[in-house]
C-alpha cells in the first residue's frame, strides 16, 4: 500500500506544479518593493507558527492513545482545548484590540510552548492543562495575526487588493507547504529516528521561538480603535451590536463556523476512520498528503482571486462547500458499500483508500476556504473591532465541537460524519445568501460617485 501513499501525494503535488507554472502575467498582481519586503516579513512569521501548529496536529490524538487513555478520554482532553479556546481564548484574543495585536502575537508563543512542555507527562490532569493552553493559543492564532497583518497594511498605505497576494501566499506557505514538511518532519522524528511522539512538539516548541523573536524584534504593535478607551464588557457589546445590525457580518460568522466546525470534527475523527481495526497507516505521510491537496485549493484560490478572474468570492465558495459536503459524505458511503471485515492489523482497506482520496478533496476545499474567508472577512469586518468579532464567531464553532466529542462514544463515527457533511451543506446555502445580499446592497455607480468623489467629479468606472 506504499504505492498508494505516494500516488496519492505524487498526483495532488503535480497538479500544484503545473497550476504554479501555468500562471500569466495577467494572473499576477504587480506592488511595489516596500509591500514585499512587508509581506515576506508577515510570511516568514507565519509560516514558523503554522509550523509550530502543523507539527503537533497527527500525533496528539496518536500521544494520547500511546499513553493509555481511551477514545472517550482523549474526547475529553479535546473537548478541554476547544473549551478553552470559547471561554478564555475568546477574552484573550479580544484583548488584542486594546493592548495590541503584537502583544498578542507573542502571548500565542508563549502559551502555545507552554502546552507543548506538557505533552512530557503522562498525568491526565497536565494533559488537561495543555488542551487549556493549546485552546488559548488557537484562538489568538486565527485571529491577532489576521488582525495585526490587516492593521498594519492599511496603516502603511498599500493598496487593498494587494491584501488577497498575501493571503494567498500565507496559506499556500502556512497551510501548505510548511504543513507538508511538517508532517513529513513529524514522520522523521516518530518513524524513522524513533524518538517517540513527543518529539514533533519539542521540535514546535522551537519554531515558536523562533518566531516569537522575529515578532518581538520586527513587527510595530497596532490597535483597534485608538480613540475609545473601552472595556472588555463594552468591546464585547459593540461586537454583538455590529455583528446583529450587519446581515452580511452575521451569515459571514454562521458560515465559518459551521465550516470550522466540521474541519475540526474531522481532525479528530480522520485517524479511527482510517484504521477501524487497527490498520497500521503512516500518520505522518497522511497528513502530508492532506497538506499537499490543502496546497493545492489555495493555489487554485489565487487563481480565483486575480484580477483577470471573473469570478467574486462569494460566488464560488458556494461551490466548494458543495463539493466538502459531498466528500465528507463518502465515509458514509463506504460503511454501506464496503463494510468493514474486521480483521485486525495488516495495512489500510480498500474502503479506508476510497475514503483518503475523499479526505484529500475535503483537505483541497479547506485550502481554498482559507485565503477566500479572509478576503471577506477583510471586506466585511469593521477594523476597529476586527479581533473581537473573529473570536465572537469561535464561540458557536467551539460549542459545536466540544458537544460532538462529548458525544464521540455515543455515535458511531459514520454518524458523525454525516453531520459534518450536513453542515457543510447549510454553509453552501447561506453562502448563496451571502451572495445575495452583497450584490443587492452592492452601490451602484451613481451611488458610489456621490459617496466617494462627490456631485460635480466625474465617475471613471
Amino acid at each position: 500500500m506504499e504505492f498508494f501513499y505516494y500516488f496519492v501525494f505524487g498526483g495532488f503535488g503535480a497538479i500544484v506544479l503545473a497550476l504554479e507554472l501555468s500562471k500569466t502575467s495577467k494572473d499576477r498582481i504587480n506592488t511595489s518593493s516596500a509591500f514585499n519586503s512587508f509581506k515576506n516579513n508577515y510570511l516568514v512569521v507565519y509560516s514558523l507558527m503554522m509550523a509550530g501548529d502543523w507539527l503537533q496536529g497527527p500525533y496528539v490524538y496518536y500521544l494520547y492513545s500511546v499513553y493509555g487513555f481511551t477514545k472517550g478520554e482523549i474526547g475529553q482532553l479535546f473537548i478541554a482545548g476547544f473549551g478553552s479556546s470559547m471561554l478564555f481564548g475568546t477574552i484573550v484574543g479580544s484583548l488584542a484590540d486594546k493592548q495590541g495585536r503584537k502583544r498578542a502575537s507573542i502571548t500565542y508563543c508563549i502559551t502555545y510552548i507552554l502546552s507543548c512542555i506538557t505533552k512530557h507527562s503522562p498525568q491526565y490532569k497536565v494533559l488537561m492543562v495543555g488542551r487549556v493552553l493549546g485552546g488559548i493559543a488557537t484562538s489568538l492564532l486565527f485571529s491577532a495575526f489576521e488582525s495585526w497583518l490587516v492593521a498594519e497594511h492599511n496603516k502603511r498605505g498599500y493598496d487593498q487588493q494587494w491584501l488577497s497576494v498575501t493571503f494567498s501566499k500565507a496559506i499556500f506557505l502556512g497551510n501548505g507547504l510548511v504543513a507538508i514538511l511538517a508532517g513529513l518532519f513529524g514522520n522523521l522524528l516518530v518513524e524513522t529516528l524513533t524518538l517517540g511522539p513527543v518529539a514533533p512538539f519539542d521540535a514546535a516548541a522551537c519554531f515558536l521561538a523562533v518566531g516569537m523573536a522575529i515578532i518581538m524584534s520586527s513587527w510595530t504593535e497596532n490597535y483597534g480603535d485608538p480613540s475609545e478607551n473601552k472595556d472588555l464588557l463594552t468591546q464585547f457589546k459593540d461586537a454583538a451590536v455590529i455583528i446583529a445590525s450587519d446581515g452580511k457580518i452575521a451569515l459571514l460568522g454562521a458560515i465559518q463556523s459551521l465550516f470550522e466546525g466540521s474541519m475540526y470534527t474531522f481532525v479528530f475523527l480522520w485517524t479511527p476512520a482510517l484504521s477501524p481495526n487497527g490498520e497500521d497507516i503512516p500518520h505522518g505521510f497522511i497528513f502530508a498528503t492532506f497538506m499537499m491537496a490543502s496546497m493545492l485549493g489555495s493555489s487554485t484560490a489565487s487563481r480565483l482571486m486575480t484580477p483577470s478572474s471573473t469570478l467574486r468570492v462569494e460566488s464560488y465558495m458556494q461551490f466548494v462547500f458543495g463539493i466538502a459536503s459531498v466528500a465528507l459524505f463518502i465515509p458514509v458511503l463506504t460503511s454501506f458499500l464496503l463494510p468493514s471485515t474486521g480483521v485486525k492489523g495488516g495495512s489500510i482497506t480498500f474502503s479506508g483508500s476510497v475514503q483518503l482520496i475523499g479526505f484529500c478533496v475535503f483537505e483541497a476545499c479547506v485550502g481554498i476556504f482559507w485565503p477566500s474567508i479572509m478576503k471577506m472577512r477583510s471586506q466585511y469586518i469593521p477594523e476597529e473591532a476586527r479581533s473581537t468579532i473573529m473570536n465572537f464567531f469561535r464561540i458557536p464553532l467551539n460549542i459545536f465541537v466540544c458537544v460532538v466529542l462529548y458525544n464521540v462514544d455515543a455515535f458511531p463515527i459514520m454518524f458523525m460524519f454525516g453531520m459534518c457533511s450536513f453542515f457543510l451543506l447549510v454553509a453552501c446555502i447561506l453562502q448563496k445568501r451571502l451572495m445575495v445580499i452583497s450584490e443587492i446592497q452592492k452601490p451602484k455607480p451613481q451611488e458610489w460617485r456621490e459617496t466617494n468623489l462627490g456631485e460635480d467629479e466625474p465617475f471613471n468606472p
